[in-house]
């Protein structure tokens, strides 16, 4: 090989293989639909703590997915070459919210179907999506399990209790109890009929109730 041949190598043509108009479009489209991933997950989160790290990860996840496929639409010997260099990588990050996954999932296919040129299929597929999450995840809150913790003197303050819980409730199952002298703890499930919450202060005024704690709970935690 010559000193002229490495200017005439291939991998110099490579630089043309993709235009910057194509490249700009891409990108500012893959960042406006990360956006709008972004916004849905913003307003449909419902754990404990809201990370935006994951949020701003999501536009990223788009744009990144928008860059690997339009390089491997341009050249298909680099395409086996990501193939194989895609399936060393292991993420090691726990996934805590099923729901995250679909999020994830959203922002790459959104970068791939961009990459490919299908603009329309991606703008549409994502506004629908994003109803049916935000439809189905922001139910009313009196509609989310509650769990109502009592702890009463004896088993007549219980039976109180609980007859007063049961009236003024849609729902109503006992989770767990524990039983001491002259003590006892109920953990108690519950569905609200409404937002009012009144019935607590009630439990704690009756006679042999100790204390009535409201926390919402979702299966997973409680807070």
């Amino acid at each position: 090989m010559t000193f002229n041949d490495v200017f005439q190598s291939s991998f110099l043509d490579n630089v043309s293989s993709v235009s910057i108009f194509d490249i700009i479009i891409a990108l500012v489209l893959a960042f406006g639909m990360g956006l709008f991933i972004f916004m849905v997950y913003k307003k449909t989160y419902a754990g404990v703590m809201y990370s935006s790290n994951f949020g701003v990860t999501l536009i990223a996840l788009t744009m990144i997915s928008t860059l690997v496929i339009l390089a491997v639409t341009s050249n298909v010997v680099l395409s086996l070459g990501m193939v194989g260099a895609l399936s060393i990588v292991r993420f090691r990050t726990a996934i805590k919210d099923p729901l995250d996954i679909a999020f994830l999932f959203w922002s790459i296919a959104v970068g791939i179907v961009l990459a490919a040129g299908m603009i329309p299929l991606a703008v549409i597929g994502s506004i629908l999506l994003g109803i049916v999450l935000v439809l189905f995840t922001n139910k009313q809150s009196h509609q989310n399990p509650y769990m109502v913790v009592i702890s009463c003197d004896d088993h007549a303050s219980e039976e109180v209790a609980m007859k007063l819980l049961a009236s003024k409730v849609k729902r109503s199952v006992i989770k767990s109890k524990t039983a001491r002298k002259g003590s006892i703890d109920l953990n108690v499930e519950i569905r609200m009929v409404d937002d009012n919450t009144d019935f607590i202060n009630q439990l704690s005024d009756l006679d042999g109730v100790n204390n009535a704690v409201l926390v919402s709970y979702n299966g997973e935690y409680m807070g």
